[in-house]
């Protein structure tokens, strides 16, 4: 359904430091540089984030979460961990199993250097 999901950043350079950490426990290649945007891209869609092109402050999206897909529990929990050595902040609940409408998810939450809402998640066999 989507091809590519992008946020904000007021630091390119930190912002990518921090997802280049993050999204390596998922087996992602460290991003790309493009000018004012850093891409990771995998076989089943882009990540990016961006100074914003208006030059105003880059902003997070209220209501708004990026969710990055897992293979284990594990993953959730390295993802975390890294997460946090990088400098996010965690939120929610502490990274665990969580009813949903379709089964068990094992979920962590963070906040980016930049605020924005990101999880890890893994669906749970049934």
């Amino acid at each position: 359904m989507f091809s590519h999901v992008m946020i904000g950043t007021n630091d390119l350079d930190k912002a990518k430091a921090f997802y280049d950490q993050l999204l390596g426990t998922l087996e992602v290649r460290p991003a790309r540089v493009d000018g004012h945007r850093i891409f990771y891209i995998t076989k089943t869609g882009v990540f990016s984030v961006s100074k914003p092109i208006n030059g105003e402050p880059a902003t997070c999206a209220n209501g708004g979460t990026i969710g990055f897909a897992c293979n284990s529990p594990e993953q959730v929990d390295a993802w975390h961990a890294a997460g946090i050595a990088a400098g996010a902040k965690s939120i929610e609940d502490p990274p665990g199993i969580r009813q949903g409408p379709g089964g068990n998810l094992y979920l962590a939450y963070l906040r980016d250097l930049d605020g924005n809402k990101i999880c890890a998640m893994h669906r749970m066999a049934s």
